[in-house]
């Protein structure tokens, strides 16, 4: 039942300067709105004004209650501004970085100011899809309208969980193909250019506080952590564990995207070329100092960077090499390496795989085809037992093992991960680098297949097996994991 009351307050007695306890100049009045909810609200100083206000809360109340009104009517009176103030607050109370608070209110203050909207009942779909229509005409992206949009509806979706509206008059807007019109792809670095890169940085001069070989270490770091830039200005050098595996680096939750501890494996070869960097870094500060981070500037000290390794920062088919680039570079890797898209997905810390395998993976037509070479071969008719020289059963038999050892390879490469030693120089390179004295590497790992198959070698002008003769020659472009595989074959 509905009743008035005098709220117990502390005031300050003018006679003797003291704090004591009194009662409110107004009434106040308690009830249960039409969820059952007890209620109090403030009405009058006049008693009997204050009864009549309370009644008229009350019966309205009771009618919503009954479903004679709407019982949403009174917040949809409000101004959309106070909307938008208590959202704000909403978004700082769980946890959402200020930035983040920052461009969610912008992008839905400027379409409620770009539709005219001054009540939630204002705010109407086709408002909304023609403001962005005429956003795009102006010349933003596909990819920027919709993240115009998604702020929007975070906002309606927001206001029907919070019972300020019955309905989201917003939630069948679709977001739009980002794919019709991309403006700043993004590439991975190759092996080459990554080890390119990192020499230039090497020696390279000092850069917004980060001298040549910290930016080496920086881009080393993000290109096999796959951390972003604001993750990286916040590391310490307590933040990492290099003296007992698996070797990690931890961020902590306020400087993580998605605000948890992350505590990701740090590769043996990069926790190598860390441990006597972070010995001379002093303690508790960050290992790479400044603004840069903050103030957005990675991309363009990374662009000085490439343009003294003489490594472009837009390719030939229009794919940017920025700071985030480095993160795709990880991602790639590691889809190319054989890892599981389940484990790619944890280690890059995505949220759904398909960001993982379709936004942050950059395969090439080469990538491809190595990964199709692992298939057995097109089966092909037996010749007559007449005619011809039936292939020796070693060589049959060698070729089932080898596939099948391929084929294992990449899953293997899944539980080595976090501890197989591999260098940030691809081998390739360093080969090319030494020169093409004696014989090559290819030509010497199948004189070793055939020579346990009892073949003669492939250089002594006998025929060689046809599928042996693709492997000389793919030789260099098989992955390093098939590589493993033939000679570990070879050896056993």
């Amino acid at each position: 039942m509905a009743s008035l009351y005098k709220k117990a307050v502390t005031v300050t007695d003018p006679t003797t300067g003291n704090r004591v306890k009194g009662k409110s100049r107004k009434w106040w009045g308690r009830y249960k709105d039409e969820n059952g909810i007890e209620r109090r609200v403030s009405l009058a100083v006049d008693e009997t004004a204050a009864l009549a206000m309370l009644n008229d809360i009350v019966k309205k109340a009771e009618r919503r209650m009954a479903g004679i009104i709407d019982r949403f009517d009174d917040q949809r009176t409000r101004p959309l501004t106070e909307h938008l103030t208590d959202f704000e607050a909403h978004l700082q109370s769980n946890g959402v970085t200020d930035h983040q608070v920052k461009t969610v209110l912008y992008r839905a203050r400027r379409i409620i100011d770009g539709c005219k909207a001054r009540l939630i009942g204002d705010l109407l779909a086709s408002r909304v899809t023609s403001f962005l229509a005429d956003l795009r005409k102006g010349g933003i992206s596909i990819q920027t309208s919709n993240h115009y949009l998604r702020a929007i509806k975070q906002f309606t979706r927001w206001m029907v969980k919070d019972h300020r509206t019955g309905d989201d008059q917003l939630a069948f807007i679709a977001m739009m193909n980002v794919r019709t019109d991309r403006r700043h792809d993004r590439r991975p670095l190759t092996d080459a250019e990554l080890k390119a890169l990192l020499a230039a940085a090497q020696k390279g001069k000092p850069i917004m506080k980060l001298t040549g070989p910290d930016r080496a270490m920086l881009y080393a770091t993000a290109a096999y952590t796959g951390l972003r830039a604001s993750e990286l200005a916040s590391l310490i050098p307590a933040s990492f564990n290099l003296k007992s595996t698996p070797y990690t680096v931890t961020v902590q939750a306020a400087y993580s995207k998605h605000r948890r501890e992350d505590v990701l494996p740090v590769h043996p070869s990069l926790a190598e070329m860390l441990r006597p960097w972070l010995a001379a870094k002093p303690a508790n500060k960050p290992i790479w100092p400044g603004s840069w981070a903050r103030a957005k500037c990675g991309g363009k000290i990374l662009q000085r960077d490439l343009k003294a390794a003489g490594i472009p920062y837009v390719d030939e088919n229009g794919l940017y090499a920025d700071f985030h680039a480095l993160r795709h570079t990880f991602i790639t890797n590691m889809v190319k390496s054989g890892v599981s898209p389940k484990t790619a997905q944890s280690l890059a810390r995505h949220c759904t795989i398909d960001l993982t395998m379709n936004v942050y993976t950059s395969l090439t037509v080469i990538d491809q085809a190595e990964a199709l070479a692992v298939l057995p071969s097109v089966p092909r008719p037996e010749a007559p037992a007449s005619g011809g020289t039936q292939e020796p059963e070693c060589n049959a038999a060698g070729r089932r093992k080898m596939a099948a050892m391929v084929s294992r390879g990449a899953g293997n490469r899944v539980q080595r991960l976090a501890s197989e030693e591999y260098r940030l120089a691809p081998d390739d390179t360093e080969r090319q680098e030494n020169g093409n004295a004696g014989t090559p590497d290819s030509l010497r790992h199948a004189n070793a297949v055939a020579a346990s198959c009892g073949t003669p070698p492939c250089h002594c002008g006998t025929t060689i097996d046809p599928d042996l003769q693709q492997v000389i020659v793919s030789w260099n472009r098989l992955p390093q994991s098939t590589r493993d595989a033939i000679s570990i074959l070879v050896r056993g």
